[in-house]
């Protein structure tokens, strides 16, 4: 429905991937969300929900604690400090 306009397509394309980069990429590399295999009832959309909280909680790290997402979350899931920081309860 577009007009064809080569820098309108250009923008629109790329703010597509934009997006599939910075959430979608993320969510599958940190959680392997393609593995994800909840499929009753709303368990797939609760838990959508719960790993886009958790990946914005990471990325928002008060602590600026160095490191990728992936190994952030591996150090959140044992230590109860770095969780109580994450949440803010520190």
């Amino acid at each position: 429905s577009l007009a064809p306009d080569a820098e309108r397509l250009a923008s629109a394309i790329r703010q597509h991937w934009g997006i599939e980069n910075r959430v979608h990429w993320c969510l599958d590399v940190v959680f392997a969300d393609d593995q994800m295999r909840a499929r009753t009832a709303h368990a797939a959309h609760n838990l959508a929900t719960l790993k886009r909280l958790t990946l914005n909680l990471l990325r928002q790290d008060p602590s600026q604690r160095k490191g990728s997402l992936k190994t952030r979350r591996l150090i959140a899931n044992t230590s109860d400090e770095y969780r109580a920081e994450l949440l803010g309860l520190k």
